[in-house]
């Protein structure tokens, strides 16, 4: 049965699509009255959030979720009209200044740009642990949006959104499209199965294979859907990723079998949860099909190195709700290829004895791209392969963090100074970021109170960050005592590419080597807030690395360091 000649798609989640959009000719008033109005800036997220909820998306949701819709998608995964949505979208602020009821408030982006106008007609709190635990299924700071939401606002907002105007995008224009173009597009080719694949990595020979016997299946259309918002700290960045998608859907797949869209969502990485969202925001542009991944959305695993998520939770979730939501669920199935046939199977399918070839995606990442070697034709387009050939040099070439952490006097910064040098003469371009250096300038006019030390910690975080993104080494040395802190910075580097370093010196020996005298100072009360006296110090559960100060001298503990650093593939050896 062949099912195209049709031109409708299902219809969307709740029947109808949402647009939050004012009209053209309304805008102009609303403009000039929310000149006159507080303005409340947008986070990233917030940002992707809105985006989405003024296209229509998140249909049939039409607002940051209030407090009885918030409390009972945390519960239950509904909304209080009773359809199933299983993640909060939210707008989390500070108390204070402009947020009260019936206050208007503009809505602005990081450069300022005026995207709508908000009514507050709810304020409320909001339980990070509870959130944490019932949403995410746990409290560990490795999870991405655990770490995250510590520094969230502590009170959500909710009431009407007049959008003025969506975030402005000036990369793969032709290809970014709103539900309501893309389901113009997906009629226009004429077929009434749309199958959705949801992906935030490099498509390489096996997703291809999957995505096209799926299309064969249900003799339908591909919607290749990658996210481009926000995903999992670490990921391939969406510029390289849309370019090998676009190579792909070019020249290796039927032209009315494909389409090609962008996805401005920010993920949360809640796994089984996240699965069933992405299938209810595939049926409002326009799918009735989508694939589920092994630990779709996953985030990997905790602290203790066990898995968040189980690897067939996801798939499990939507199949359960499938029916509810009129999405099918499609399994992305385990397949190898066969060299000596030049075809791809199912591992299921494979007779015993057969040769088979697979590379894992860690191999892809640490015996491939970071060792400069060209990935095979079996497995991969020879497009894709030279796309990250040339935005992945070898691991050696590549950026990192190294953070020290550990109480004032500990050493962190003789170590970070020491290791510095040595790091430069096996050729690496290295910055140092000394946390007390830092507080002159980069951080002058911060205090000492838990928020000012956060944010001290987070804006080394992001010049780190940069640093490693552009291919240099970050040697950062700060207290940095909070977990939740430095978890997240340890996502803003990307997991793959941060050390993190405790220089475990005891109390007594730090008071010791106090040539400032602050601990004197904060013992007799003259210094408040002085970390180890009257402030806590988290220290690391499981740091990369653990130093000893009273045994190794600051040479041998930065020798140590080179050394894992070298094993680690970040400096020749």
């Amino acid at each position: 049965m062949n099912s195209k000649k049709s031109t409708t798609t299902i219809t969307p989640y709740g029947e109808k699509l949402v647009n939050l959009l004012v009209p053209v000719e309304e805008q102009s008033e609303i403009k000039v009255r929310a000149s006159q109005l507080p303005s409340l800036g947008l986070s990233s997220r917030s940002v992707c959030d809105l985006e989405i909820l003024a296209v229509g998306g998140f249909s049939p949701l039409d607002r940051f979720m209030g407090k009885e819709d918030h409390q009972r998608v945390v519960d239950e995964m509904r909304l209080c009209d009773g359809h199933l949505f299983p993640l909060p979208i939210t707008l989390p602020v500070e108390p204070g200044g402009a947020i009260r009821l019936d206050q208007e408030v503009a809505l602005r982006d990081s450069n300022n740009n005026l995207l709508a106008v908000m009514t507050i007609e709810e304020i409320y709190d909001w339980n990070l642990e509870e959130v944490a635990q019932k949403v995410f299924k746990t409290l560990d700071l490795r999870h991405p949006l655990v770490a995250e939401m510590h520094r969230w606002g502590k009170i959500n907002i909710s009431g009407q959104l007049r959008v003025l105007a969506l975030p402005p995008h000036y990369d793969f224009k032709d290809i970014r499209m709103t539900p309501t173009q893309t389901r113009e597009k997906l009629a226009g080719i004429g077929y009434s199965n749309v199958v959705a694949f949801q992906t935030r990595n490099p498509l390489h020979r096996v997703h291809e294979e999957i995505t096209k016997r799926a299309v064969q299946e249900v003799d339908g259309v591909l919607l290749l859907h990658p996210v481009v918002g926000m995903t999992k700290p670490g990921d391939v960045d969406h510029y390289t990723r849309v370019r090998t998608y676009k190579a792909l859907a070019s020249r290796y797949y039927e032209r009315d079998r494909v389409l090609l869209a962008l996805l401005p969502l920010a993920m949360r990485i809640a796994g089984p949860r996240e699965a069933l969202l992405h299938a209810i925001i595939r049926r409002n542009y326009g799918a009735n099909h989508l694939i589920v991944g092994r630990d779709h959305a996953g985030p990997g695993v905790d602290s203790m190195g066990k898995p968040i998520y189980g690897p067939y939770d996801a798939q499990e979730l939507v199949e359960e709700y499938s029916d509810e939501i009129r999405v099918k669920m499609i399994p992305f199935r385990n397949m190898v290829y066969l060299p000596d046939e030049d075809r791809y199977e199912e591992v299921a399918k494979v007779p015993e004895g057969v040769r088979t070839a697979l590379i894992s995606g860690t191999q892809v990442r640490e015996d491939y791209l970071n060792n400069g070697r060209a990935l095979p034709d079996w497995f991969t387009r020879p497009e894709v392969a030279e796309i990250l050939a040339e935005s992945y040099p070898p691991r050696y070439k590549q950026g990192a963090c190294i953070w020290f952490t550990g109480l004032s006097g500990a050493g962190k910064s003789t170590i970070a100074s020491v290791l510095t040098v040595m790091l430069q003469e096996h050729g690496r371009h290295v910055t140092l970021l000394d946390g007390d250096v830092v507080r002159t300038h980069l951080s002058k006019g911060l205090g000492f109170s838990k928020e000012d030390r956060d944010t001290n910690i987070r804006r080394i975080g992001f010049v780190a960050s940069e640093i490693v993104r552009h291919g240099g080494i970050a040697v950062c040395a700060a207290v940095s005592p909070y977990r939740a802190t430095r978890n997240d910075v340890r996502n803003m580097v990307g997991a793959d590419h941060y050390v993190e370093v405790f220089v475990d010196t005891p109390l007594e020996v730090c008071e010791q080597r106090d040539a400032k005298g602050l601990y004197a100072k904060a013992r007799r009360g003259e210094i408040k807030g002085f970390t180890g006296i009257d402030d806590p110090y988290e220290a690391p559960l499981h740091p990369e690395i653990h130093l000893d100060t009273v045994i190794n001298s600051p040479e041998e503990n930065a020798s140590r360091i080179l050394d894992i650093i070298q094993k680690k593939g970040f400096v020749r050896s």
